[in-house]
């Protein structure tokens, strides 16, 4: 199933409080989940919902639709995520375009120097060597002249190993729950984003159900059922401490019995060079897999992009231990190191399939290799 790029518009006091389409065709059965009494907390910045935008910036995109350029809702999208990628926009844009500046031939020097540029950007020294090494080729084979065609070479080389990373986002399946296994270390943003996710979902007319699975902080727990109560989705937790695989396994036979359509886990953060943590994520998703066949349905890593480089260490362990299905970049919108995205793709051919552009609830985005890379390029 496609996932729309989500309008940046609260929803209105009655949307947000009446049943889906999907839910009031539906008679869910009662199960008595087990809960803990938790305070209500101040939820962090992030929980709030998206202020109001003008009509026409509204970015509505699906993703595979034909000609894509020509589609007004791509273009406000474009503008969208070109304002949150301004920090990466500078440390990209800005230099390759005074590297450009004044130049009058194409030389060794220029990639010397465009060498230098893409690795400050967070490209890394493989994927760097690549995108110049197609960048010399296309020079040569097109008698390239003029310094300032080589930007549009180096635009596509970029969007080919882009492409590497294209990965539609499970939101369906034959038989329901969907069950999405979120993991990845502490202050990765992991926690919002699976609110961010869930929140989307809802308003796909999906009915989530969210699995406390970090039981090592009992502020994990708070935190879920805040965020849980904020957005309107059912939080199945158990008592700080408690067995992360049996809360894992009680949110599934809930969801079940009260035929949610999808259950998305949270995990304990936990550092990718630990292995008896890592030994726990992967006790879960055997868990997983008894508890319904064919789960988990993705495993999604979520990684902090201003990390860069070290975030490819963290990718490619988890993907060893655990065979993920994708990547989740958050915080791009902060950081200067978002060609740490590009590198991932590159040295691991994992998929990106979602992005992190902002604080606000609709501001966790699909991936779409040709949407980022014109958001980098145009002026």
């Amino acid at each position: 199933m496609r996932w729309k790029f989500w309008e940046r518009k609260n929803p209105t006091p009655e949307a947000a409080t009446d049943p889906s389409p999907v839910e009031a065709r539906r008679s869910p059965e009662t199960i008595a989940l087990q809960t803990v009494t938790t305070p209500v907390i101040d939820a962090p910045p992030e929980a709030e919902f998206a202020e109001e935008v003008p009509e026409e910036e509204l970015a509505e995109v699906v993703i595979g639709e034909p000609e894509p350029e020509a589609d007004p809702r791509r273009r406000g999208f474009l503008r969208f995520l070109k304002e949150r990628l301004t920090k990466t926009r500078q440390a990209w844009l800005g230099k390759i375009d005074r590297l450009l500046a004044g130049r009058r031939s194409i030389g060794p020097d220029l990639f010397e120097e465009l060498e230098e540029v893409l690795i400050t950007a967070e490209l890394g020294v493989g994927t760097t060597t690549r995108i110049l090494q197609h960048l010399q080729v296309e020079v040569k084979e097109q008698r390239l002249r003029d310094p300032r065609e080589v930007k549009t070479v180096l635009k596509q080389s970029l969007l080919d190993v882009l492409r590497d990373g294209k990965g539609e986002l499970l939101t369906e399946v034959p038989n329901p729950p969907l069950i999405l296994l979120m993991i990845g270390v502490n202050g990765v943003g992991k926690t919002t984003t699976i609110a961010k996710l869930a929140y989307q979902l809802k308003h796909q007319g999906k009915k989530v159900l969210l699995a406390a699975g970090d039981t090592f902080r009992a502020a994990a727990i708070e935190q879920l059922q805040v965020w849980g109560d904020r957005i309107g989705v059912e939080v199945v937790k158990h008592r700080a401490g408690a067995d992360p695989a049996a809360v894992v396994y009680d949110a599934i036979h809930a969801a079940k019995a009260r035929r949610m359509d999808v259950v998305i886990v949270d995990t304990a953060g936990r550092m990718h060079t630990k292995v008896n943590l890592m030994e726990e994520c992967k006790k879960i998703k055997r868990v997983v897999a008894r508890a319904h066949e064919g789960a988990p349905h993705e495993v999604l890593l979520v990684l902090d992009a201003t990390i860069g480089q070290n975030g490819i260490a963290q990718a490619r362990q988890f993907h060893e231990a655990l065979g993920l299905t994708g990547l989740v970049m958050t915080k791009l919108d902060g950081t200067a190191k978002g060609g740490v995205l590009v590198s991932v793709v590159n040295e691991l051919k994992i998929p990106i399939k979602l992005i992190g552009v902002g604080e606000k609830l609709p501001d966790l985005q699909l991936f779409d290799p040709l949407t980022f890379t014109d958001a980098l390029f145009e002026e």
